[in-house]
């Protein structure tokens, strides 16, 4: 029985083999083993963390990578008895188990009272008193004593009356006041009538079916004083069409301007030229507007349509109630003129209305502007079948005016933001500062009509389109001062041209950001314009240097003849400042510019400052003269790059 307990209790150990174990040789058993580390690595995580150093004002690599990898996270609420947390615990339900009881000790003590002899006069214990320690009291004021005062008038006197009435009475009362006023009109016939001596002469009233008063009348007038006009000043005229300067055969590069006519008036007298536009089918009728740029000195404004052939009084002439800032024809109906005045208003006339008032007017309930309206221009799409306009103002607000059946209304196109700058990195920094930039000009470009630019009076050029009005395509940060014009190239689509208070002139494409070429010329600018009849010319007008700063001088640049100076440098004006220039927008080789004193001067340029489209036996036949215009300025833009970059 021994042995058999000795076997029981001996334990019986059974190796289990599995069948696909590897077998080894001692050789391979005795063999040391390399170990094995288990790196904590996330293989998730991401190793090309980047974030934005405000220290350093760039993007930088982050090598800290976070390997930690949480799978499941829940907050306990059991403590082990021997942390120290659970001792404080232990400890702060002891005190509040001793103060509980103290307050039970010092109830009772309250509570010792002699007992009643008799057990009915025992009083019996309210179990829900100072359950929550609380204390019920209660008090009872005294009612105030009401008093009460009236007094009692004696009724006013009355008197009854009593009456009946018939249809008949009323009858009667009728025909009393008719007869009486018959008897009036008799008294007044009978009264003797005054002579024809005693009456006040009457002025004679206008016929209108008179022959003198008729439309081919006034037409047979206007002919006549052309006639007498042309004849008084038939020199001028006579310069115009046929003088020529020889002198330019052996100038290379170089021209003059002939002065011609000087167009003033007695309503635009102690008042400047604010705006210069010619009309687009009429080639000898130009609107010029009269204002104040002493902002200090606001008064009215004059509108004046010039005609060459008629230089002595004006054809049209509007009076406005502000100072007007800027005017433009419509390209397709030549007889509406939109004018933007200093007060914000924008106006709309049509020159053969007989009447001198605008046909639009803007007002506060259409949302007018709040500031002057520095450039309006008509919009020559009119897929939408109504006629509008944009306008641009120092409010910072681009709108566009809708010429509906009797009123305008305005659509608000951009809202110029202001704009922080640009990083160091060259982004641009679009942070909007509070406040809108004041525009001062814009221009849209003729080849892509949704693309226009503007002017602020911060320096910079902004790149806008009517489809994306909530921010700026690009922006152009060339000039330090306000920008005071801004003109698409009339046969380039890329490039334009800017002025500003910073006495610089500027060429830009506007696929780049940095100008292209810049001109400076030392002087306030005042205006800039292109050439219609070439790609690489252009005018400007500054004043006489210090010497004479209220001399007025025209700049005419040729890109093409000669790309660091000017072909043209002419004074105009001795006694005046210039504030306007504009080509003639057909072939007549005329320059108008407008000065402070309310003068427009006409000059006629010589044969070197009109250079257009020049071919020769090489020049292919089949290219058209907007083809030879844009090859003459991509080939200036090569030059200018290979210069740049040697």
């Amino acid at each position: 029985e021994d042995d058999a307990v000795e076997e029981f209790e001996v334990p019986v150990i059974v190796k289990v083999k599995p069948n696909d174990q590897l077998q080894l040789s001692p050789e391979e058993l005795e063999k040391e083993v390399p170990p094995r580390v288990l790196y904590p690595q996330n293989p998730q995580a991401a190793h090309n963390v980047t974030s934005y150093s405000h220290k350093e004002r760039a993007w930088q690599k982050n090598d800290n990578v976070d390997q930690c990898v949480l799978h499941f996270s829940m907050d306990g609420t059991i403590l082990l008895k021997d942390s120290q947390e659970a001792q404080d615990q232990t400890e702060i339900q002891d005190k509040k188990d001793e103060e509980a009881r103290g307050v039970q000790d010092d109830d009772g003590e309250e509570d010792t009272i002699d007992p009643p002899d008799d057990e009915k006069e025992m009083p019996i214990k309210n179990p829900l008193r100072n359950q929550f320690n609380f204390s019920d009291r209660a008090v009872q004021t005294k009612n105030g004593i009401l008093r009460e005062r009236g007094w009692a008038t004696e009724p006013p006197p009355t008197t009854g009356y009593q009456g009946t009435i018939t249809q008949w009475d009323i009858f009667d009362t009728y025909m009393k006041d008719i007869e009486a006023a018959k008897e009036k009109e008799k008294d007044d016939k009978n009264k003797p009538k005054a002579s024809l001596d005693d009456e006040p002469e009457k002025k004679p009233k206008k016929d209108a079916n008179a022959p003198i008063y008729s439309d081919s009348m006034k037409l047979s007038i206007k002919i006549m004083e052309r006639m007498v006009n042309q004849n008084v000043e038939n020199e001028v005229y006579l310069d115009f069409k046929y003088w020529e300067d020889k002198s330019d055969e052996f100038r290379d590069g170089e021209g003059t301007l002939l002065p011609l006519w000087r167009f003033s008036s007695e309503k635009a007298k102690r008042k400047q030229v604010t705006c210069i536009k010619w009309n687009p089918r009429y080639n000898d009728l130009c609107a010029v507007g009269f204002g104040s740029y002493d902002f200090l000195r606001r008064g009215t404004g004059v509108i004046c349509c010039y005609s060459l052939k008629n230089t002595r009084f004006p054809e049209y002439v509007y009076n406005t109630d502000a100072g007007v800032c800027s005017l433009d024809w419509h390209p397709h109906h030549p007889a509406v003129l939109a004018v933007g005045l200093y007060d914000g208003t924008v106006l709309v006339y049509d020159v053969r209305a007989k009447t001198k008032k605008p046909i639009y007017l803007s007002t506060v309930r259409t949302n007018k502007h709040t500031d002057p309206v520095w450039e309006v221009r008509w919009n020559t799409d009119e897929s939408g079948g109504t006629l509008n306009f944009f306008s641009i103002s120092s409010d910072g607000r681009v709108s566009n005016w809708l010429l509906m059946k009797n009123k305008l209304e305005s659509e608000e196109v951009m809202e110029l933001k202001l704009i922080s700058g640009v990083q160091a990195g060259g982004e641009e920094d679009e942070t909007s500062l509070a406040g809108l930039a004041g525009g001062l000009c814009f221009d849209f470009n003729a080849l892509s009509e949704h693309l226009f630019l503007v002017g602020t009076e911060e320096g910079r050029i902004h790149k806008c389109s009517k489809a994306f009005s909530g921010q700026y395509l690009e922006t152009y940060e060339g000039h330090s001062m306000a920008v005071y014009t801004v003109r698409w190239n009339p046969f380039h689509p890329k490039i334009f041209l800017s002025c500003s208070a910073d006495w610089t002139v500027k060429m830009w494409d506007h696929t780049l950001r940095l100008p292209v070429l810049s001109f400076d010329l030392g002087q306030a600018i005042g205006d800039v314009a292109w050439a219609p009849y070439s790609s690489t010319t252009f005018a400007a007008i500054t004043s006489d240097g210090a010497a004479a700063p209220t001399s007025g001088v025209v700049h005419i640049y040729d890109l093409s003849v000669n790309r660091n100076e000017r072909i043209c440098e002419q004074k105009v004006v001795k006694r005046a400042k210039l504030t306007h220039v504009a080509f003639n927008t057909a072939e007549q080789p005329i320059l108008i510019v407008g000065d402070d004193r309310g003068g427009i001067n006409t000059m006629k340029l010589s044969p070197n400052l009109r250079i257009g489209v020049s071919r020769n036996d090489d020049t292919d036949a089949s290219k058209t003269d907007e083809d030879l215009q844009i090859e003459k300025m991509d080939r200036l833009l090569e030059m200018v790059t290979e210069t740049k970059e040697t």
